[in-house]
C-alpha cells in the first residue's frame, strides 16, 4: 500500500477522532485546568519557598518545567483512548477494512498531536497572563515549542504501544499511576543540584528534564542548573531524548497493532 494512501486513511481516523472531542470536550479540558491548577499551586504556594541554585525567580523557572510535565501527562490520554478502542471492538472494526496497519494509531497520533498544540497554546497564553516571559529570540521560542511537541509525539507513541498491550481496566490504572512519579521525579519543580546525589542523577537524566532544561535555556528563563550535561547539551539532549523513545515505540506500535487478534 502506498505512503499517500496510508497517509489519506490516517487523515479520516484524525478527523474522526477531532469529531469526538468537538462533542466531549471535556477531558482535554480537564486536563488544560488541572495543570493550570498545578502551575498556581506551585508558582504562589510553594514558590516563595524555593531558591534556585545560579539565582532567578522561581515563576520563570516553573512555567517551562510545567510544559514539558504537560506533554508527559498526554501520554495518560492517548493510552486510555486507544484501549476503550479495543475494548470495545472499535480498533477490529478498524482492522477489518482493506487500511493499512499504521493507518488507526498514526491517525490517533495526528488528532493528540492537535489536540496538544491547543493545550500548549492555552497554556503559554496563561503563563504570560500571570507574569512570565519568554526572553530569547523568536527563534529560540519556535525552536523551544517545536521541543515540547517534538516530546508529546514521543510519548503518544508510548502511549498507543500501552493502550494496545495493557488494554484492561487495571493496566491503565496502573500506568496512569506511574506517570506522576516518573514526572514528578525531573527538574520540573525543583533543581536536581538540590536533591540527593542519587535522586538528582535519576531526574537529570529524566526526558522531562531535558526538555524543561532546554526549553529554559531557549526561553532565556534561569535553568537551576551549574553544571552537569542538561547545563551544556540540554538542546541536544532534549532532541535526542524523544527520537530514542519514538525509535522504539513507533515500530512496537505497529506490531502491536498488526498481532491484536493474534
Amino acid at each position: 500500500m502506498s505512503t499517500a494512501r496510508a497517509l489519506r486513511q490516517s487523515w479520516i481516523i484524525v478527523q474522526r477522532d477531532l469529531t469526538h472531542w468537538k462533542r466531549e470536550p471535556w477531558a482535554p479540558l480537564f486536563g488544560i485546568a488541572f495543570t493550570i491548577m498545578l502551575v498556581l499551586v506551585f508558582g504562589y504556594l510553594f514558590g516563595g519557598s524555593i531558591a534556585l541554585p545560579g539565582g532567578g525567580d522561581y515563576l520563570p523557572y516553573l512555567l517551562p518545567g510545567m510544559f514539558a510535565l504537560a506533554m508527559m501527562f498526554g501520554l495518560e490520554g492517548t493510552m486510555s483512548a486507544i484501549a476503550n478502542d479495543s475494548k470495545k471492538g472499535v480498533t477490529n472494526r478498524f482492522r477489518s477494512l482493506p487500511i493499512s496497519s499504521v493507518a488507526v494509531p498514526l491517525g490517533r497520533a495526528g488528532a493528540d498531536m492537535v489536540n496538544t498544540a491547543v493545550e500548549l497554546a492555552v497554556l503559554v497564553v496563561g503563563g504570560l497572563l500571570i507574569g512570565w516571559r519568554a526572553d530569547g529570540t523568536w527563534a529560540q521560542t519556535l525552536l523551544a515549542v517545536a521541543l515540547l511537541l517534538w516530546l508529546r509525539f514521543a510519548f503518544l507513541w508510548l502511549g498507543i504501544f500501552l493502550g494496545l498491550v495493557l488494554r484492561g481496566e487495571g493496566g491503565v490504572m496502573a500506568v496512569q499511576i506511574l506517570v506522576w512519579p516518573i514526572g514528578f521525579l525531573s527538574s520540573v519543580f525543583v533543581s536536581p543540584e538540590d536533591m540527593p546525589g542519587w535522586l538528582g542523577f535519576l531526574a537529570e537524566w529524566n526526558p522531562v528534564s531535558a526538555t524543561a532544561a532546554a526549553c529554559r535555556e531557549l526561553f532565556g528563563n534561569p535553568s537551576g542548573l551549574t553544571d552537569g550535561v542538561l547545563a551544556d547539551h540540554a538542546v541536544l539532549v532534549a532532541a535526542l531524548w524523544p527520537l530514542a523513545i519514538a525509535a522504539v515505540f513507533v515500530p512496537l506500535s505497529a506490531r502491536a497493532y498488526r498481532s491484536l487478534s493474534v
